[in-house]
């Protein structure tokens, strides 16, 4: 059988999306690849439906660049309500348990914060997207199941208090991958000895991506079919890869990367990803070190 022609555009970029509540991560990629008419989108590390805020969502070659954007920073306020646990740690589960929120001044709840900072340990939420034996804990949890779950060490980077009330707290973290906010706040809950759950949770920060460059779906649908308009919203790959250290490469050596071998390269210090630039300064992919002045190729995006 012939293969069939992919339709629509073969368009390239990143595009910092303000994604609104009430949709999930994978919905709000088919609405942008609908409104580019590009041929291939995905997101890079998904917000759940009660969450807003920054979603990278690549297009085109640039979804080649999404694993390593899933693997980057994230920064994210929340507002925790004291007082009250949930089935889900969020205001989508029934209440489970409810307590008195303790009268707890800000020098009180600044130590206990500073408790929570650097390398910590967190048992994923039963209601995640991980999965057990080929199904995602969401799956199983909404079946009424609950198994165990390995713990994991995350990195919170910072966690500063920004505002508060007699029963909830509004927070500001910045932290490595994988680290669930729910869980972080029942788990602040419990040290505080009331429980809490989130009631508010917006993602500031994605790697180099922040909020004040997101687009909304409102601002999408009004370019209507201006795809220059749509374009120019876009961001080029490399602002993904901007703290990765960069090479210069020439022709000759720009070629034999791209077919997969290993070429000589003085001076080259020992990094585990090394950006690839042509002589014209853009991005091809990316390297590694391999030996006594040896690079080799990892990803290449052309």
């Amino acid at each position: 059988m012939a293969n069939r022609k992919r339709k629509g555009r073969d368009i390239s970029g990143i595009l910092v999306l303000d994604k609104p509540l009430h949709i999930s991560s994978n919905r709000a990629v088919q609405i942008v690849k609908r409104l580019y008419g590009a041929i291939k989108a995905g997101h890079t590390g998904s917000l759940d439906p009660l969450a807003s805020g920054v979603l990278p969502i690549c297009l085109g070659h640039a979804t080649k660049v999404s694993r390593y954007l899933l693997a980057s920073d994230k920064t994210y306020q929340f507002t925790m309500k004291l007082g009250q646990t949930t089935t889900t740690g969020d205001m989508e589960g029934d209440i489970m348990c409810e307590k008195p929120a303790p009268n707890t001044d800000t020098i009180k709840i600044e130590e206990l914060l500073a408790k929570f900072s650097g390398v910590i340990a967190q048992v994923p939420p039963m209601y995640s997207a991980l999965k057990h034996n080929g199904r995602p804990l969401y799956a199983l949890a909404r079946a009424g199941k609950v198994v165990g779950r390995p713990t994991r060490e995350v990195t919170i980077k910072s966690l500063s208090l920004l505002s508060k009330t007699s029963d909830s707290l509004t927070l500001q973290v910045r932290c490595t991958k994988g680290m669930y906010v729910r869980t972080l706040a029942e788990d602040l809950g419990e040290a505080l000895g009331c429980g809490a759950h989130v009631t508010f949770l917006r993602r500031m920060s994605t790697g180099p991506f922040v909020l004040s460059q997101a687009i909304s779906i409102e601002q999408l649908e009004a370019c209507g079919k201006n795809f220059n308009q749509l374009d120019s919203m876009l961001h080029n790959l490399d602002l993904a890869l901007q703290d990765y250290p960069v090479v210069a490469c020439s022709n000759e050596q720009k070629s034999n990367l791209l077919f997969g071998r290993a070429v000589d390269f003085s001076g080259l210090m020992e990094q585990p990803l090394i950006r690839l630039n042509d002589e014209r300064g853009k991005v091809f992919g990316l390297g590694k070190w391999k030996g006594y002045n040896k690079l080799a190729p990892v990803r290449i995006f052309e």
